[in-house]
């Protein structure tokens, strides 16, 4: 019987192939040892501080778990990318360093970029889009000081990546992935080492904010390394879920769009290894809303004193559905904080989606008939709610409609609310859950009139205390017509209101003494500019 070799020596000669370059042997996926050794052996403590792990008190006591925060807000760049950069930089050799590097962000990444580019002693270009805010350029060239250079490019996070690419290749400097490298990941795994070492009782579940991954794909790997029966729960936001679309697909989804409320985790397409890792060590996901990350946001504030970005709140969003969801008690949650680059003027729509992320707040436009009694009528409905907002304004002779805000004590309460003013005779559309209400149409109730002849205009401050702006309106004499009306509690200790009155004649001389005797602060603004510009 012939042997392979004898068959293959018979065979008629060809001639012997053109040799060819070796093909280069695709590197053996890194496994969770790997990163293990890598996270032990990072360098992150000559910029990186260990941040402490914080039980959140109050937080903690409404929802029956042990709830704890591990506040990497607290870092000198008020986040953990710091921890990711500098890893990786410090691990390049001084030939590379000496070329330089080079990276794409408008936030976080290029913060520790940059103070890692000081530390090292080496030079830092750093791309940002145009529209960065100067806060944040302000803050890249505090911490890298000479040895930052700052390129402003294109419009997006998209254009600015791929102009630092054409820069890379072109100077020949090193790019410094903001998630898909593995000593960038290894460098974030050491968040994951901090927690299982301050806390060494049980855990029961890691909530971790994703955006391209660099984070829950370190945790993930340390935690399912060492403690492998703790839960890693990945969180994104609805509007930039570009990782759980990916997992569910099993492949890499590109987003058309994302959110941009939670700027710190907006991104179109995670890593290819970030997402390996996440779909093989991640034990589930929780989709965020923006009104619950603003409540969380207040939670956060409410017992560390401490205001975080969207993203540092995450987390607790994540804690609290994840609670609500699964019941129990006693259980041990822990929360990453993740940063707290929080722009100021946002503060302003994080107080106002608050409320609404915790459903303590109702939104209900309501149809009154435009006849004597009716507003009093739909204020005893109220009865001893507290009323967080009241808009309306004159515009039909047999009927007016109301936007009202008002508080609630548990989930779903809006529906019964508005059930009960139906019963009622009053027509009632809950908008509690409507983007459009809560956005845009709360702040555009009113304009002019035809029907607010003979009007007078008021604003009063009043003392912020239960049943005080009730009061207010139950004591206006029957005959007197409310043709204006704006009311929003802003949290301070005293409230503000702007009413329209329209007063039959022989009660002009009444006005004056009937207001002096509410006892209120009281400005008549009748002839104020403003007024008759837009509302006369």
């Amino acid at each position: 019987m012939a042997t392979a070799r004898s068959a293959a020596s018979s065979a008629p000669r060809t001639a012997a192939p053109k040799s060819k370059s070796p093909a280069k042997v695709k590197a053996k996926p890194l496994t969770i040892q790997d990163y293990l050794q890598k996270t032990l052996t990072s360098r992150v403590y000559d910029v990186a501080i260990e941040t402490p792990l914080d039980e959140a008190k109050s937080l903690s006591r409404r929802l029956g778990h042990h709830v704890y925060l591990k506040r990497e807000d607290k870092q000198p760049v008020f986040s953990f990318k710091l921890r990711g950069a500098y890893n990786k930089m410090a691990k390049l050799s001084p030939a590379h360093l000496a070329k330089g590097v080079i990276c794409a962000s408008a936030g976080n990444h290029a913060q520790g970029v940059a103070m890692g580019a000081r530390r090292l002693g080496c030079q830092a270009t750093i791309v940002m889009p145009t529209t960065t805010p100067q806060v944040k350029i302000d803050a890249v060239r505090h911490f890298g000081g000479d040895n930052v250079q700052i390129v402003l490019h294109g419009e997006s996070y998209s254009d600015a990546a791929l102009h630092a690419k054409e820069l890379e290749k072109k100077k020949g400097m090193t790019f410094v992935h903001p998630f898909d490298d593995p000593d960038v990941i290894a460098g974030q795994g050491t968040v994951a080492m901090e927690i299982l070492r301050q806390h060494s009782g049980p855990i029961d579940a890691v909530f971790v904010a994703i955006g391209g991954g660099g984070l829950i794909s370190g945790v993930a790997a340390y935690i399912k390394a060492v403690r492998p029966e703790i839960k890693v729960i990945g969180v994104q936001m609805s509007d930039s879920d570009a990782m759980v679309r990916s997992v569910k697909a099993g492949k890499r989804v590109t987003l058309a769009d994302v959110g941009l409320f939670s700027d710190g985790t907006a991104v179109k397409l995670v890593g290819e290894e970030t997402m390996r890792l996440t779909q093989a060590l991640v034990d589930d996901f929780v989709i965020v809303s923006t009104d619950e990350v603003c409540a969380a946001i207040k939670d956060i504030y409410q017992d560390t004193r401490s205001i975080v970005e969207p993203a540092g709140a995450q987390g607790v969003a994540a804690v609290k559905q994840y609670a609500e969801r699964h019941g129990g008690q006693g259980k041990t949650y822990i929360a990453i904080n993740c940063g707290a680059n929080m722009n100021f003027d946002r503060l302003r729509f994080v107080a106002e989606r608050a409320e609404v992320g915790e459903q303590r707040e109702a939104l209900l436009a309501v149809t009154i008939p435009e006849e004597r009694g009716s507003f009093k009528r739909f204020c005893e409905t109220i009865g001893p709610r507290s009323v967080t907002e009241f808009n309306y304004r004159i515009s039909d002779e047999s009927q007016a409609h109301v936007f009202v805000g008002l508080t609630t004590k548990e989930k779903g309460e809006s529906k019964k609310i508005a059930k009960q003013f139906e019963k009622e005779g009053f027509n009632t559309v809950d908008l509690t859950h409507d983007e459009l209400a809560k956005t845009h149409i709360r702040h555009m109730v009113g304009g002019r009139s035809s029907l607010a002849e003979g009007e007078r205009l008021y604003s009063f401050i009043f003392p912020e205390r239960p049943g005080a702006l009730m009061t207010f309106l139950t004591s206006l004499p029957p005959g007197w017509n409310i043709s204006l009306f704006h009311y929003r509690n802003q949290g301070a200790d005293y409230g503000r209101i702007l009413v329209g009155l329209q007063v039959p004649k022989a009660d002009t001389k009444a006005i004056k003494p009937f207001l002096d005797k509410l006892g209120y602060i009281y400005v008549d603004e009748t002839r104020n500019p403003v007024y008759r510009l837009f509302l006369r």
